[in-house]
């Protein structure tokens, strides 16, 4: 982050946008894996723009680092959506089984061997090193789609199983844009002047290549956006009550919160990358989180139990061998972590242990925004960073 803090104004607005290939991608940050993991804060990363450049010209940087708060804060007010990506998988890993013209589409599609050598070269370059460009990864999803017809929660997993910023909001909700269901009747389409300006020519596609996108994906869901919900209510962690940590890759400083009230008697990092999706999910993406893991638990400076989500069972059998009443993790918002504790909480309510939960100041201020397009959440920058840079997190 020190490192690129000082490309974060014009440099990254005016050059953002360029994808110059896998080990080129100097005019972005590449810090998304860190952040996704909150090993550097979102706060953090925007502190330091604001701090190094004037306000107006790191606008499109902040807006950027803003994004990921709003897709999870639109998707924790609209959890429908997450249970019908989930729902939407199984029936397309189903047809997938079953169908062996899809299995082969899916397998050019997902090895690079499609003929056509932008999107190729996207697929290898996504497995190879764990990261796409943003504009490729719209490219991507936008002729996954509509030029190659096949279902965009097949595409979706296959980024998630490799993205090491693979995030459950970001990633469904991105796919869901570029088919048109999230901005409703507004699809993205991959263009071949676009991909050729902002690929500084690397790739030239032939018109016909790429399909017109008309339309997108709304008549698949004609009922529409499901209604905004309140956000998920949690248990606050009770002072003094015997208490162990659990470190998640969702929020990886939980020294950032105030641990000092607590009783602590023991602490454990829970692995989870597995449960992003019942195919193979990328070896980088369990190194990464290994990784994250171990270096939140060595700044802990506390005897650190490793678990891994397999069975629910695991979370209350080391809870109880612990002697805690109460675990405390950061917040966990919805996607496959969140329903694996759903199915841990009744066991552990059962020895009468409660998982309790804090959302950070960040997340509050923008989620109070997050109900609808990402212009409601444009607009109100100025009060959310108000509210948060420069304040002691929670």
């Amino acid at each position: 982050m020190q490192a690129f803090t000082p490309a974060m104004g014009r440099w990254y607005e005016n050059g953002r946008n360029y994808d110059h290939g896998a080990g080129q991608h100097k005019a972005v940050s590449m810090l998304s894996p860190y952040i996704r993991r909150r090993l550097i804060t979102e706060q953090e990363a925007v502190a330091a723009a604001l701090d190094a450049h004037r306000p107006d010209d790191v606008g499109k940087f902040v807006e950027e680092v803003i994004w990921r708060g709003y897709y999870k804060g639109w998707l924790e007010r609209r959890p429908q959506v997450w249970v019908s990506y989930v729902q939407g998988l199984k029936t397309d890993l189903d047809s997938l089984k079953r169908d062996r013209r899809l299995r082969r589409d899916i397998e050019l599609a997902e090895t690079g061997q499609t003929g056509l050598d932008y999107f190729d070269t996207w697929a290898q370059e996504l497995v190879e090193t764990g990261y796409l460009h943003n504009h490729a990864r719209m490219w991507f999803a936008s002729i996954w789609i509509f030029t190659l017809g096949l279902p965009w929660r097949l595409g979706a997993d296959f980024f998630y199983r490799h993205l090491l910023d693979g995030d459950a909001a970001s990633n469904t909700l991105g796919w869901r844009w570029a088919a048109g269901l999230h901005t409703r009747g507004k699809p993205y389409p991959a263009r071949a002047q676009n991909i050729d300006t902002f690929t500084n020519g690397r790739f030239t596609p032939k018109q016909d290549e790429l399909s017109e996108v008309e339309q997108g994906l709304e008549a698949s869901e004609p009922d529409g956006l499901p209604s905004v919900q309140p956000l998920r209510k949690f248990h606050e962690a009770q002072p003094d009550l015997p208490t162990v940590l659990l470190i998640t890759d969702e929020d990886c400083q939980i020294e950032n919160f105030d641990l000092a009230a607590f009783g602590l008697c023991g602490a454990a990092t829970l692995s989870c990358s597995h449960l992003r999706s019942p195919r193979c999910v990328s070896e980088r993406v369990y190194a990464f989180e290994a990784g994250a893991l171990a270096d939140a638990a060595l700044r802990l400076n506390l005897d650190v139990t490793h678990l891994k989500a397999t069975e629910p069972s695991v979370l209350a059998d080391w809870a109880a061998q612990a002697g805690a009443k109460q675990i405390f993790t950061p917040f966990v918002t919805h996607g496959p972590l969140r329903d694996w504790l759903n199915l841990a909480e009744p066991q552990l309510e059962e020895r009468g242990i409660t998982l309790c939960e804090q959302r950070r100041a960040w997340d509050d201020a923008i989620w109070s925004y997050a109900t609808a397009g990402f212009f409601k959440v444009r607009k109100n920058i100025p009060q959310i960073l108000g509210q948060t840079i420069g304040l002691h997190q929670r």
